[in-house]
């Protein structure tokens, strides 16, 4: 079966990590019609927004999206490519897995950790104004029918993986209103799976228990922004943001992408670490049914990994992108 796929290449490592995929899914016999689509700083100055509207057609007409990395300007400059398509296409769910990769060493074992983050509302609604020159707010949105939705997603995750509980993650002895219509919204839905334990947690006493007892931890129900602090602190746990995975899942598209930056720095070097993305397509093929294919990949990755003969400066070795590319396509089998 031939699949037509939107690729998104973003700014700075964004080449060099695509490449390295497209050349591993096809070692795998996926059949796979690139739809490469640029976007991020590099095209604003010719069409005038990091995200142009020919991005979001392609993906509304593939349906499936494999993006890298795109900048985003701190305090200043556009709007995150990453949230106007989450919000454009109503990728409601952003799914993080995290879990112990053997040969990637960290003061935790036993991590396996599934963090869902509602994704299109909560204070990255971007609704903010200047109040006077001493001052601004920002306005938090928490509704029923997102809540919901996640909640609903969490717990079909949890039952689909065989997962044990869904914890879920709030705010609400200080923000009454909206954490607490998010957590009522999580209790509702969890009477409709009394096969999965329900928990509650607040989110600060959970990052304490994230670094001291990880490994109690199963799946984790959050709104969007403590969603986004959560996940990077799980990356953390299991070796960083270079080997995290994610995947924004809606309705009728999902869009897969690695939760790291666009390292320009090392743009060019041929230094850069594709095991995210490599995850992220792993992740994208079974999303697709391309169960034996994402399972050889997977299997390479990690034997590779594993011995640490070939690794990438970030993971503490000397070889380049295309060694580490290279030597998981001659494992592919």
């Amino acid at each position: 079966m031939e699949y037509n796929i939107t690729l998104i290449k973003g700014d700075g490592i964004a080449e060099e990590i695509a490449n390295s995929v497209m050349q591993i899914i096809e070692k795998a016999g996926v059949k796979i019609n690139w739809d490469i689509q640029l976007a991020g700083a590099k095209v604003v100055e010719d069409e005038g927004s990091p995200l142009p509207q020919r991005v979001l057609d392609s993906v509304r007409k593939n349906k499936v999206a494999l993006k890298t990395p795109v900048t985003t300007p701190i305090g200043k400059g556009f709007r995150s490519v990453n949230v106007q398509l989450r919000k454009e296409l109503d990728l409601y769910a952003n799914l993080r897995p995290c879990k112990n990769i053997d040969g990637i060493k960290t003061p935790f074992n036993n991590v396996d950790i599934v963090v869902v983050r509602e994704n299109t509302e909560d204070l990255y609604a971007g609704i903010e104004r200047k109040i006077d020159d001493e001052s601004a707010e920002s306005i938090k949105i928490i509704t029923k029918k997102a809540s919901k939705k996640i909640a609903k997603f969490a717990f079909d995750y949890a039952i689909k993986n065989e997962r044990r509980i869904v914890w879920a993650v709030t705010k609400a002895n200080i923000c009454k209103l909206t954490d607490g219509l998010f957590l009522d919204c999580c209790r509702e839905i969890s009477k409709d799976y009394p096969s999965i334990e329900y928990k509650e947690i607040l989110v600060d006493n959970l990052c304490m228990q994230l670094v001291q007892n990880p490994d109690k931890f199963d799946v984790l129900v959050l709104p969007n922004l403590y969603g986004d602090i959560v996940s990077d602190l799980t990356a953390g746990l299991i070796g960083g943001l270079g080997v995290a995975q994610g995947a924004n899942i809606g309705e009728e598209y999902a869009v897969f992408e690695p939760v790291h930056g666009s390292a320009p720095d090392i743009a060019g070097m041929d230094i850069a670490n594709p095991t995210a993305l490599i995850l992220c397509a792993v992740e994208m093929l079974k999303y697709l049914n391309e169960y034996p294919a994402a399972n050889k990949i997977e299997k390479a990755l990690y034997k590779i990994l594993k011995e640490g003969r070939i690794k990438t400066p970030d993971l503490g070795g000397h070889s380049k992108c295309s060694e580490f590319t290279k030597e998981i396509i001659k494992n592919i089998n």
